[in-house]
Order: structure tokens, then sequence, then C-alpha cells
């Protein structure tokens, strides 16, 4: 059998989310012995391409939209067939949907890789009818495994769970806070209502209507764009809300996170939470909702503050405590970034990659 070739298959080279740790991801499969190309299906605004391009991954950008499937579902048959695929590797809904269709009419295995905590109903349901086309399902993270195996009907032994993140040895590491100056908060997210930034807002304004005064100035800043910035504006000039600032997209987030002394992600819905795993390792004390990876990251009390998704009294609580006591925020951030050196390990990162993909393609598969 030749060297196997995988066709990564991505909705588009929009910046965050998915699109962004390609690189790594194709890195582990190019070390077990595959050629790795990367197909998207548009390209937004092509954020994501600078590293993916760096990485070599020589990526085929289709031209078009978000809705014309059949032309999408056309182009991929034939760019990945051009390219003598062996394999599909498909990420989020759409990649995914149509790769569940093209992969067996051209004969090949398609390697399903899940991030979304949220389904649109349609798609849920085209995915369900199509689980079985797949050789294999992976998920991001425990969360998106067990939605996986409950929305979809995918068998355990069809799933696979590859965390999609490794703490990086370089990620610059926050400076703590001294008395004196301003306590930074921040967040990296888009601006869309899973992430919870309506939530934010609210629970300020909650602190302020209780008389809660810090004990120190904060200053709050927002890093992402999207279609909910207007909104979010109106919502926190309406509450009285300052101190708030949405910065816009950010091309330098390590950067930014170093300079935070508090890190916030009050989402409504997640898989993984790649953005709080980097506040974490930056050496951050993080107040998390309950969804996604976070439970399972977030120490309360040792590394920071878990929150009810969508509870903007839960979350009052947990910036009162937390604003309360800013003193304790070096020795919590010391913690997380411990912690998610021991649990993420880029070594542990590779192996886990490496295992997955042996599921599919045996080491004596060259052998056949």
């Amino acid at each position: 059998m030749t060297r196997p070739r995988i066709a990564y298959v991505i909705n588009s080279l929009e910046g965050g989310g998915a699109a962004l740790p390609v690189p790594a991801i194709a890195q582990v499969l190019r070390d077990a012995g595959a050629d790795v190309r990367v197909f998207a299906l548009l390209e937004r605004d092509g954020r994501a391409l600078p590293p993916i391009a760096q990485a070599g991954l020589d990526p085929v950008i289709r031209t078009g939209g978000t809705g014309d499937h059949l032309s999408a579902a056309l182009w991929l048959r034939r760019e990945v067939q051009g390219w003598g695929a062996t394999h599909l590797w498909t990420s989020l809904s759409r990649a995914t949907i149509l790769g569940l269709i093209v992969g067996p009419l051209l004969g090949l295995p398609v390697i399903a890789w899940q991030h979304n905590a949220f389904l649109n109903p349609w798609n849920r349901r085209l995915l369900r009818l199509l689980q079985k086309r797949a050789a294999l399902w992976v998920a991001d993270s425990r969360s998106v495994a067990a939605l996986t195996e409950q929305r979809l009907g995918v068998r355990s032994e069809r799933l696979e769970t590859w965390p999609i993140y490794f703490a990086d040895p370089e990620m610059p590491e926050a400076r703590p806070w001294t008395p004196g100056e301003p306590l930074r908060l921040g967040s990296l997210g888009r601006l869309h209502p899973a992430k919870g930034y309506d939530v934010l807002i609210a629970a300020l304004a909650t602190l302020r209507a209780s008389g809660f005064e810090p004990p120190v100035p904060i200053e709050i800043a927002v890093a992402g764009d999207g279609a909910e910035g207007e909104r979010l504006k109106a919502q926190a000039a309406e509450a009285g809300v300052i101190g708030l600032t949405l910065a816009g997209y950010t091309a330098q987030p390590r950067e930014f996170l170093a300079g935070q002394h508090l890190y916030l992600q009050p989402s409504r819905a997640e898989g993984f939470c790649i953005a709080a795993h980097e506040a974490l390792t930056a050496g951050l004390p993080v107040i998390g909702a309950r969804v996604g990876e976070m439970p399972h990251s977030i120490v309360p009390g040792e590394t920071g503050w878990l929150v009810d998704p969508g509870d903007m009294n839960s979350l009052a609580g947990a910036l009162r405590e937390a604003l309360s006591a800013p003193g304790a925020f070096a020795a919590m951030g010391s913690a997380a970034r411990t912690s998610m050196f021991a649990r993420f390990s880029k070594e542990q990162f590779a192996a886990t990659g490496e295992r997955i993909w042996r599921t599919v393609f045996p080491r004596n598969a060259y052998l056949r």
C-alpha cells in the first residue's frame, strides 16, 4: 500500500475555533507516516490561513457560499480525488456532512472530528442519519464525546477522545497583580450568544446595583469580534456598566493573556474551549461556566471559580468573591499553569493522536 494521504476537510479558514489547531493535529498525523493536505470549504476572514500555509499543508480553498451544498460536495469530490486522497479527516458540521457523503462514494474511510457543543436541529438530524458512514469519530473533549453518543447515536467503540489542546512551554506567563495597579480582567472569544458576554454585562450590572465596590479599580477587555458587538455595547450603556472594552480581534492572543490578571469565560456552550485552557496555561485564574471541559480543568478555590451557564447571579457571586481578594490570584495562577502542563503535555497530545490514527491505519498496513 502506498503512503496514506489524508485530505483534512474544514469548514473555513476563519480565525479562532477549530481551524487554528489544524497544524498541530496534522503534524501528529505526518509524524505517524501520512501526507496531509487541507481542503477548506470557505475562506471567510482567512485568519487561520497563515499558520496552515506556514505548516506546509498546501491548502486548497473553495470559492463559494454557505448554502451551496451540492456545489461544495462536487468540488470536494473533484479535489480530493484529483489529489489522490486515501482518507478524509473532517472537522465541524458542514465539512463532516459533506465528507460522509463524498468519502463513501470514493471508497475512502472518513474520520469525523467533533468539536461542536451546539448543533442546529437540521445538522443534528443529518449527522445522526449519516454517522454510520464514518470509520471513526473523534471528540475534542469528554463533554463532546458524551454529546456525540447521546445526540448522534455513535457507539462508544467507534468513538475516541483527543483533547484539541496541548500546553505549550513557550506560552508567556502572566505577570501577577501588584497592589497599586488596576485589576485587568480579560476574555478571548467571538461576540456570539454562545460566549455569554451578555451574561457578563448583566452580572456586572447586578454587582453595581448591589452597591459592591471592588477594593481596586478594574479594567475588563473582551478580545474578539462578531455580530453581537453593537448589541453588547448598547446593553452595557443601558446598564451603566463602565470599564468594559470590546477590544476587537487580536492577532496576538498570548500577549493579550499575559497582560491580564484574571480570565473570564462565561459561555453558555463550549466543546474543549481552547481559550480558557490557554489562560490557565498563562498562569491566570479563570472564572468559567460549567460547560465543555472547563469543569474538569478549573478547580474551585485552587485555580479559579465555576459558575452556572447563563446565570448572571452565579457569575456575579464569583466576581464578587474574586475581586474581593486579588492577592490570591498569583498562587491560583501558578497552580493553574502547573496543572495544565501535567494534564495536557505535548507528548500526551502526540501519543493520543498517533494511537487514534493507528486504529484506522495500523503500522503494518504498508505491508498489505
